[in-house]
């Protein structure tokens, strides 16, 4: 702990009498990173966000002209709520074109945060593009890049250790440490794009001999976008968003986060896929057709996916399988035998009608399997899907009242169960607004596609009330938080009751100028759970609760450094158990001399934690397009450096160097990633070239 007090004093001093200059930033802005970190801690798992952050992404280099976007080009900011959005479209139609961007604080909602939050994203002028397609402007207008991306981790886990001829291979990866990337993209404004994406993970193979050659992972794409009849239209892999994600929803989307008001899903129907999460896309076709007030959506997919595949039946001779498998790795005999074992058919429609501020949605869609589904019975999992085949159907829509945007979705599966939200984003005046969302998800509710908003991961067995309150009570500063309520009925994975929960989360933020913003939050979560991790049918459940603390500050001392520091702490109280506590704190420094081809970013970050309990997610930048939201627990620090130099107008390179030292552990992770030692670092190398 003495090194955490030590570090605090240190961005305490860097903190006072610094001078405010404006300057660009690469970096996403906060509340983006705390919505991604949330999604991370969620799902505890390894993401690729390159589909949920490509729109704003793209509009970073080629910001969106505000007097002219159309409502869709505003939502896939992922910056605006719904409320906002109307208001500015409104303040358009009403007093003509924006002439300076100081405009916007005469717009209801736009305050001085979200306008330093999206101003590197949008300007006012600019030529407008043409929604005609020609060959000329394919040629002049269309933006070409190729992405080449090498990263690998310097120690050797157990894992690539020499093959043992007593044992076979199936003890260790069968490829090389190096993790490679490579894209070819074109894109047309929004209106076309073309791409064709490579991946070899981890252990996987590259170029080998044997099943395969090239990558591990490929996708492409071949997607257009229009304004007349023909609305859009997809070959090869793309996405399917629609209402709020409890019919069909596939890809990430952010739920519960301290954007109070942007709680409400998109559903931005058919989407390109860009991502190398390799079971979460369809392949096929896609067509968006209509006018003014209807849209017909259909699509089919069909391709190989991965699964743990059985024997036959002995009784039916037909094919089973016991999982899906989602991880996407295929280092092992093992995994690879797993790789593309099940054949997964999806084909459907999606209806769409829409007034001046009512959209009603339909959708229906089934889902056919080549293998059987039959999974090892647990009580937890005596309601979820099985067999070879589904249907899904819903209806969404969307309301726009004053002041007020109505919202919700109700489903049904083949098997009957029902699945429904409401919500409402309320805007009580400039300063104050309000969010209000209840859903229920019954326990036999079956969908392998839905993302609806949630506690659990899973869109079933789920009852609960979330309500958000964001105010503003003076120039500046911003009071927001939420009180959300959740109820399982039935069981669930290692918890052997219904259960109950709740969270709260409350935050205030000081954002003066655009060169400086502070936040202070305080995040409770009350969730009862089998410590124990014991299987035996009876509950041995206790009251969980852990509570976060928070304190961020970001700001430039000039025109060439930004830094940004944070100090977080933790507390777990599981029964009448030791409580546990975990603590980090961290100091950024990023350096972007404006008109230079360099730039360099660091952090050291000090963390100290009891247990795996009190882990702490922290956003880290890492290379154009790819996301690093590693979590720190034990004790130790880490380190990175990133350096961007534009070598050309077309070429631009980055290299980073991360590694973390802890100071209790003599071996880190476990099985074939196990790592003899007590670091453990990273390099990672790309070049992008732009045409």
């Amino acid at each position: 702990m003495r090194k955490l007090y030590i570090t605090a004093l240190i961005c305490f001093f860097f903190t006072t009498g610094f001078a405010q200059k404006d300057s660009s930033s690469e970096e996403l802005d906060q509340v983006t990173q705390d919505k991604i970190e949330d999604i991370a801690s969620d799902i505890d798992a390894d993401l690729d966000y390159n589909t949920l952050l490509d729109q704003l992404i793209y509009f970073r280099e080629h910001p969106l002209n505000l007097n002219t976007a159309t409502k869709d080009e505003l939502e896939s900011l992922s910056l605006l709520n719904p409320l906002q959005i109307q208001a500015l479209l409104k303040h358009i139609e009403q007093n003509g074109k924006l002439v300076a961007l100081e405009e916007l604080q005469t717009i209801d909602g736009f305050d001085l945060e979200t306008i330093y939050r999206i101003l590197p994203y949008v300007k006012l002028n600019g030529n407008t593009v043409s929604a005609k397609v020609t060959l000329r402007k394919l040629a002049e207008d269309g933006k070409s890049s190729v992405m080449m991306r090498y990263q690998q981790g310097l120690e050797v886990p157990k894992g690539y250790s020499p093959k043992n001829f007593e044992t076979g291979d199936t003890s260790r990866y069968l490829g090389s440490r190096a993790k490679i990337y490579t894209q070819y993209r074109y894109r047309l404004g929004n209106q076309i794009s073309f791409g064709i994406t490579g991946e070899k993970g981890a252990g996987e193979q590259f170029f080998k001999e044997t099943q395969q050659a090239g990558f591990d992972f490929y996708s492409a794409h071949l997607y257009y976008k229009g304004n007349n009849w023909l609305k859009s239209f997809v070959v090869g892999d793309y996405q399917t968003q629609y209402g709020q994600g409890l019919t069909l929803g596939r890809g990430l989307a952010f739920g519960k986060s301290i954007d109070i008001l942007n709680i409400k899903k998109d559903g931005r129907g058919i989407l390109p896929y860009v991502s190398t999460n390799e079971n979460a896309f369809m392949r096929g076709a896609a067509v968006s057709i209509g006018g003014r007030k209807i849209t017909l959506d259909l699509f089919y997919s069909n391709h190989k996916i991965d699964a743990n595949v059985k024997s036959k039946d002995s009784l039916t001779q037909e094919g089973i399988f016991s999982a899906f498998e989602q991880s996407g790795y295929h280092r092992t005999y093992a995994e690879l035998n797993d790789k593309h074992t099940l054949n997964e058919i999806v084909y459907g429609a999606h209806l769409q009608y829409k007034l001046q501020n009512l959209t009603i949605g339909v959708t229906d869609y089934a889902t056919m399997f080549d293998k059987e589904l039959i999974k090892t019975f647990h009580p937890y999992n005596e309601f979820e899907f099985s067999g070879d085949h589904n249907n899904n159907a819903g209806i969404d829509y969307n309301y726009m009242f004053s002041n007020v945007n109505f919202f919700g979705e109700v489903a049904r599966s083949e098997n009957g169960g029902v699945a429904y939200l409401n919500g409402a984003l309320v805007s009580l005046d400039p300063r104050v607004g309000i969010s209000i969302l209840h859903r229920h998800y019954d326990t036999n509710y079956q969908n392998l596609f839905s993302n609806g908003f949630g506690e659990s991961s899973g869109t079933a067995n789920e009852e609960g009330l979330f309500i958000g309150i964001v105010t503003k009570p003076a120039t500046g500063f911003m009071l927001s938080g939420y009180y959300d309520q959740f109820k399982f009925p039935w069981l669930r994975y290692l918890v052997n009751a219904p259960t109950f929960g709740n969270e709260y989360i409350a935050q205030l933020t000081y954002t003066p100028s655009k060169t400086f913003e502070a936040s202070f939050r305080i995040k409770e979560k009350d969730k009862p759970a089998d410590i124990t991790a014991d299987t035996h049918p009876i509950s041995n459940l206790h009251d969980v609760n852990q509570t976060n603390y928070r304190f961020n500050i970001k700001y430039k001392i000039s025109s060439t450094f930004t830094f940004s520091n944070r100090v977080e702490y933790v507390t777990y109280q599981a029964g009448a158990g030791n409580p546990e506590t975990g603590s980090m704190i961290y100091q950024d420094v990023s350096y972007k001399p404006i008109g230079s081809k360099f730039s360099l970013t660091l952090r050291y970050m000090i963390f100290d934690s009891d247990s795996y309990n009190t882990r702490i997610y922290a956003f880290a930048n890492d290379v154009q397009g790819s996301y690093s939201i590693p979590f720190s627990y034990n004790s130790g620090s880490s380190f990175y450096i990133m350096m961007r130099y534009r070598l050309t107008r077309h070429v631009d390179c980055w290299l980073r160097y991360s590694t973390t030292v802890y100071d209790n552990v003599a071996t880190i992770s476990s099985g074939l990633d196990q790592i003899n030692g007590n670091q453990i670092s990273q390099v990672s190398a790309q070049l992008r070239f732009q045409i």
